[in-house]
């Protein structure tokens, strides 16, 4: 992918999100467009997003000419994917199923990228559908690994005043807080990676997603306290381009990033 269509990415995003859910997307999506500047510098690339549902990374990508698959298990997602794609005027393949089976879905090696965002969470068995990723991606390809944080959920109950939830968020296998977490699994630094080189992939960089948007005010993000003379340009306001700033540089910092909400791991076959 050439420069101009790397920048491009960014570009759709901005359009379609402003102010606070601009700030928390704003670190993957730089993250994704500097391994697509990797696997496709000159031309469009097969990717699947694993989970994508109703195609919040699938539908921009494809606009930008390459060719997305979505696999998901709702049927119900998939069909508002289709409905956001043909509004926007592009072609997503959208097939009904659920991550450890995308060797039989789509066949090994069909993807020089796949995106598995907030579904190892979920999976009933996250290291056979990590080895499903493993088998999707082509040689050369990435994996791109969203999931959340064990650490980020111990400090958001604490500052919430719960603290023997947080305690327990520290000391649970899972990093859960208890029976009404509806997290069934969250991930460290450490068990991601480890999860991710078991499967048969390296381990690249790893990015902390959320790390400040999630413990400052909506409102200072969107602008609401600033009005109109805090905006800069293209509407957004100087507050919410300043903590874009801020998470891309806490992003990769090395204490910082395991403080983020969501971990994002990219890994490489």
């Amino acid at each position: 992918m050439s420069e101009v269509r790397g920048a491009a990415v960014t570009a759709q995003q901005a359009k379609r999100i402003r102010g606070s859910g601009r700030v928390r997307s704003a670190v993957l999506w730089d993250a994704l467009r500097t391994v697509l500047d990797r696997i496709a510098p000159e031309g469009p690339s097969d990717v699947v997003d694993v989970g994508g549902g109703t195609g919040g990374f699938a539908v921009p990508l494809a606009e930008l000419g390459h060719r997305v698959t979505v696999v998901d298990a709702s049927p119900d997602a998939l069909a508002a994917l289709e409905r956001r794609a043909d509004e926007s005027g592009v072609t997503v393949k959208a097939v009904q199923g659920d991550a450890r089976d995308l060797p039989d879905l789509l066949g090994a090696d069909a993807a020089d990228l796949v995106l598995c965002h907030s579904v190892l969470e979920y999976v009933d068995d996250p290291a056979a559908a990590a080895r499903a990723l493993t088998a999707t991606v082509r040689p050369g390809g990435s994996v791109s690994v969203l999931v959340a944080g064990q650490v980020a959920a111990a400090l958001h109950r604490a500052v919430a005043g719960h603290f023997d939830d947080a305690r327990q968020v520290l000391t649970d296998p899972d990093g859960r807080w208890g029976e009404g977490d509806r997290m069934p699994r969250r991930f460290t630094r450490e068990t991601l990676s480890a999860l991710v080189a078991s499967a048969g992939l390296t381990v690249g960089e790893l990015h902390g997603v959320r790390i400040f948007a999630d413990l400052v005010p909506s409102g200072l993000i969107d602008g609401e306290q600033t009005g109109a003379a805090g905006r800069g340009h293209g509407g957004e306001t100087r507050a919410a381009e300043a903590l874009i700033a801020l998470e891309s540089a806490a992003a990769v910092h090395p204490v910082l990033r395991e403080l983020a909400t969501q971990l994002h791991l990219l890994a490489h076959k």
